[in-house]
């Protein structure tokens, strides 16, 4: 048996076809009944990007693997290398950065969320 049984039409102008169709497009979605559907319904459409946040964990797998092989090489030496903890320092600061441009992004997204309901 078929889940989706009531039909609901919904005239639209050529211009306002394509403005859906662009936005679909731009919500990576498909089907325009599925897309209609959850406008009507929710009001919007999220879609994330998270290739800044694959991007701070790229940053932080390769801070942990430096932080495992420093304590490693202190283990064997009884010391650590002053370009060994400058190192990490500068990676620590990038990671803070990505995170910083993750968190902002999400904040636009907030922002732009807010003052779409009022």
């Amino acid at each position: 048996m078929k889940e989706y049984t009531d039909r609901i039409r919904v005239w639209v102008k050529p211009e306002e076809r394509k403005l859906i169709e662009e936005k679909m497009k731009l919500a990576g979605v498909k089907n325009m009944s599925a897309y209609i559907r959850k406008m009507a319904i929710d009001g919007y459409i999220i879609r994330l990007d998270l290739s800044e946040l694959k991007e701070v964990t790229r940053l932080m797998r390769i801070n942990a693997n430096n932080v495992n092989q420093y304590a490693k090489k202190a283990n064997e030496t009884g010391s650590i290398y002053i370009d060994d903890i400058r190192e990490l320092k500068t990676q620590h600061e990038k990671i803070w950065q990505a995170i910083k441009k993750v968190y902002q992004g999400l904040s636009n997204l907030l922002d732009r969320d807010q003052h779409h309901n009022l």
